[in-house]
């Protein structure tokens, strides 16, 4: 399409579906297959989604929902250019907790200061899109290159490790539980193929439920399922709303997960690019943007930080359908499930221990994402200066490495995303280096 004559939306081209066939993000298939394609991929963000506000004591209905409303966002203020979808951000969870002083179990009684940070750092990475949006984004390519974006999400994953490990498993028995969780889903993810294969954290955390109902409710082996939760919830109903409050120490602490937020952003924008044949640079800003106001709506009203979803990204490889309608589906789909309380039952009567498996692969795929931006990017470690950023990335972010400023604590995430970006800057003007 001639970029002078588009229209602000696209007007979706339809398509027949043919084995093969590249749908573009400006094309689409039938309404019906298109509807199907979009139940795929709220499966596909289903299980992180809701990981993230559980591991936060957020509520992962109101998460479900509002990650509905940010792509739903995040489609109209790209124009609907650009196949995304939003969902619940792991950069947030140890910020959070650090913020909150949450124990790890239940509702987070102290959500609403954790609200205000997840805002200020929504309002903060708006400001980036808008600069982003004024002046392109050179400037984030030359301050974060793969070796600093590799590490710093790298150190996410690394960081939230002791959490399922520590304030996950309270006897024997749930440590063995978590073992067979990471088992169910490492079978599934080796010895399956297809849509099963790419369901992988969901379909491993059904079958390790279902063991764990085996030995518990049916043997007597520990803490038994408890299902009266999803017999006693309404089928409809809003989830319930929290108002944030804004206090200096968790604001500076959340907001520079923004940082986190681009670098996650632009990876996926230079993936769908890849895939798409279509360069989406032009979008970058406007991504930025949206994806900074989705965090400050849902901070606003009791929901998690978001962000676009690999996991959805993954989707789209597979099937090779980059319709943005397919997206607006998902998004209608994740706003019907939001007003489920029986849906959100369902997700609480999951135990905690099958929580902590899943957790531990989840976190651990994070890692690996980092390591995998350095070969996808073949980062040259025999340069001192990309070795020494990355290892002490690694390191002062996985054991939390805190720097205090009067009452203000920056965390091991924090000190890593920004260490690595003024360590390369400063060990970048060393010609030897």
């Amino acid at each position: 399409m001639n970029p002078s004559t588009e229209t602000y939306l696209p007007r979706w081209r339809e398509v027949r579906a043919v084995q093969g066939t590249v749908v573009a993000p400006d094309e689409r298939l039938p309404w019906p297959q298109t509807a199907a394609m979009g139940v795929q991929h709220v499966i596909a963000m289903f299980g992180a989604t809701v990981l993230a506000p559980i591991l936060m004591g957020f509520n992962p209905n109101l998460a479900i929902l509002m990650s509905g409303v940010g792509t739903l966002i995040f489609f109209f203020v790209t124009g609907g250019r650009v196949p995304s979808y939003l969902g619940s951000s792991f950069a947030f969870i140890g910020v959070v907790i650090a913020a909150s002083g949450y124990s790890g179990t239940g509702p987070n009684n102290n959500i609403a200061v954790a609200l205000g940070g997840i805002v200020a750092c929504g309002v903060l990475y708006v400001l980036i899109g808008l600069l982003v949006q004024m002046v392109g984004a050179g400037w984030i390519e030359r301050f974060m290159p793969p070796v600093v974006t590799g590490a710093v999400v790298a150190v996410i994953g690394l960081n939230l490790a002791s959490v399922p490990i520590k304030n996950m498993a309270s006897s024997n028995f749930e440590s063995w539980m978590q073992a067979v969780t990471f088992l169910c889903v490492g079978l599934v993810a080796v010895f399956t193929r297809g849509m099963v294969q790419r369901l992988l954290i969901l379909i491993g955390l059904i079958l390790a439920s279902i063991v764990y109902a085996v030995l518990t409710n049916g043997m007597g082996l520990g803490k038994p399922m408890d299902f009266t939760g999803i017999a006693n919830a309404a089928w409809f109903g809003a989830p319930a709303l929290t108002a944030p409050t804004f206090t200096g120490p968790a604001m500076l602490l959340i907001a520079p997960v923004a940082i986190i937020l681009v670098a996650e952003n632009l990876g996926h924008l230079k993936a769908v690019t890849a895939m798409t044949g279509r360069n989406l640079d032009r979008y970058m800003g406007r991504a930025f943007i949206a994806d900074g106001i989705a965090t400050v709506v849902s901070g606003s009203v009791g929901g998690t930080g978001v962000t676009t979803y690999a996991e959805n990204i993954g989707v789209m490889a597979a099937t090779r359908i980059y319709s943005t309608a397919v997206f607006v589906m998902a998004a209608l789909i994740a706003l019907v499930l939001g007003f489920s309380p029986k849906f959100g039952a369902v997700i609480q009567a999951i135990p905690l221990p099958v929580m902590g498996g899943v957790s531990i692969v989840v976190f651990g795929l994070i890692a690996i994402a980092g390591a995998k931006i350095w070969v996808d990017n073949k980062v040259d470690f025999s340069q001192n200066k990309n070795l020494i950023v990355a290892a002490i990335t690694l390191i002062i972010g996985t054991g939390d490495f805190t720097l205090k400023f009067g009452q203000f604590a920056l965390g091991g995430i924090g000190t890593a995303t920004f260490g690595a970006i003024l360590l390369y800057a400063l060990l970048g003007r060393s010609r030897n280096a």
